[in-house]
Order: structure tokens, then C-alpha cells, then sequence
């Protein structure tokens, strides 16, 4: 009797040890790609405005949307996120991202496969050019312009001939990244929204290597309670002058000014 009394006795204890031990599935993993960012401020951004691209040049705010029959691009004010000065496609193009090099204004179309490039001083069209794949982000490093086409790819430019010459795949610790979108180009490297996520990769544009990683899930979530008609995270500006991090999406009330950390958390 007393050695089952003794074997009941150790099998619960057993138990409440076991019971009170965490489990694996129980620790929350962290991302060692993790970008930190705290919010600076806010401005107003145009909730009609359906966002492709966006970018400070000269201490000015330019943007483009895209949507058939209403794609534009201008200046933006940055007191009421209005376009204080654009040009608007015609109705059979689907604008998408822009860049500024050289004074010239270079622009995308979704399907169409044809880039437009404009005097800066005016929007007034000077070239037109065509590409093989679909138009989605651009951006640029002094010296080639850089595309996404919506898949794992960037395409490196040619800003005379604007001719493709140097293609990389991006990839993370997963495997290749798809949809990528909106580009922006900060002191070497590439940051790019993913297309149907709150996530903006840090890209070396070297190898297409995903060195770093922002989710900005909480921005999104403010936006979607400030409007129902919020649609995703698109839009990547960088002031230098502030080391500010600009953020918005399609639709979106507001364009979130962000400090980010020098580098990605290191792994743990």
C-alpha cells in the first residue's frame, strides 16, 4: 500500500511539474531581420488618391496614382495632401511608380508596358519608351533607374537607352519574395513594399538579399479605422535632410513620417 501510495504521489507531482513547464509553442520567435520605427508625426495624404509611387525631391513631395481614367502625377502639398501641380494620363493607362533623376520625371504604366518621361519643370511629355514585363515600382541609385514588374525580380536601367541591363532575384531566408511594388533607394539599398502585405523589405541590391524588414501592421490598422475605404500599404518616400522615413497606402487619410533604426536587430 504504502509503495502505490508513493507511485500516485510521484506520477502527480510529475504532472504539476510537467503542467507548469512552458512548451515550445510557447515562445514568441523573434524576427532577426526586424527594422525598429517610432512615429514622428503625420500629414494629411488624399484619401482619392490611389498611390503608386512617392518621393521627396528638392524638399518637395511628388506622387502618383494609378487607377484607369484617373492616374496622375504631381506635387503634393504636404498641409492638405493635395496635388497642388499634376499632369493626368489618359483614360486607357494605369499609372504606377515614378522617379526623378537628371531633372527628368520618369513614369510607369501597369499593363500597358509603355514609361513616359517628363521635363521636371512642367510635366511636359519628352519621351515614351516600352518594356516586356508589367510596370509596378521605380526608383533609382544616381545611376541606373530600378523596377519591380510584381514579381521576385528588380530590373537595373539604363537612363539613356532605358534598356534592362542587370536583373537581380530577391530572396529571404524563406525563398524568393513576390509582388514586390513600390521601390524607394536609401544611402545602398533598395526598400520595397510586398504588394498585399504590411511589410517593406531592405534590399541588397548587390545579391537581392532581404537584410532587413519593417511590418508596419499597426500604421495599417490606424489607417483602417480612420476610413473603410483604405486599401493596402503602398507608398515609400526618404527625406535626407530629417533622416525621415515616409509611409502611406491607397486611400490612405495620412502619411506617417518614421524614424527607423540604422540597421536590423541582430539574431537571437
Amino acid at each position: 500500500m504504502r509503495i502505490r501510495n508513493s507511485f500516485f504521489i510521484l506520477l502527480l507531482v510529475g504532472v504539476m511539474v510537467q503542467s507548469c513547464t512552458p512548451t515550445r509553442e510557447q515562445k514568441t520567435e523573434v524576427d532577426s531581420l526586424r527594422i525598429n520605427y517610432s512615429i514622428r508625426s503625420m500629414w494629411p495624404h488624399d484619401p482619392e488618391a490611389f498611390t503608386q509611387g512617392l518621393l521627396i525631391y528638392n524638399g518637395e513631395l511628388y506622387e502618383s496614382t494609378g487607377q484607369f481614367g484617373t492616374s496622375w502625377i504631381g506635387v503634393v502639398d504636404i498641409n492638405t495632401g493635395k496635388a497642388t501641380r499634376k499632369v493626368e494620363l489618359p483614360n486607357q493607362y494605369f499609372g504606377e511608380g515614378i522617379s526623378i533623376l537628371n531633372n527628368k520625371v520618369y513614369h510607369l504604366t501597369w499593363q500597358n508596358k509603355i514609361g513616359f518621361v517628363y521635363t521636371l519643370k512642367d510635366f511636359k511629355k519628352i519621351k515614351e519608351w516600352t518594356y516586356a514585363s508589367e510596370g509596378w515600382g521605380l526608383t533609382h541609385d544616381n545611376h541606373n533607374l530600378i523596377m519591380s514588374d510584381g514579381t521576385d525580380q528588380i530590373h537595373f536601367l539604363d537612363t539613356a537607352s532605358l534598356a534592362i541591363v542587370r536583373t537581380v532575384r530577391v530572396t529571404d531566408e524563406s525563398g524568393p519574395v513576390m509582388n514586390l511594388n513600390e521601390l524607394e533607394y536609401i544611402e545602398g539599398y533598395v526598400f520595397a513594399n510586398v504588394w498585399q502585405t504590411n511589410k517593406i523589405m531592405k534590399i541588397d541590391p548587390a545579391t537581392g538579399k532581404v537584410v532587413g524588414r519593417l511590418d508596419l501592421t499597426p500604421l495599417a490598422n490606424d489607417a483602417r479605422k480612420a476610413s473603410p475605404k483604405v486599401d493596402v500599404l503602398n507608398g515609400i518616400a526618404w527625406h535626407p535632410d530629417t533622416r525621415s522615413f515616409l509611409v502611406t497606402g491607397k486611400n490612405w487619410p495620412n502619411i506617417y513620417i518614421l524614424k527607423i533604426d540604422e540597421a536590423p536587430l541582430p539574431g537571437k
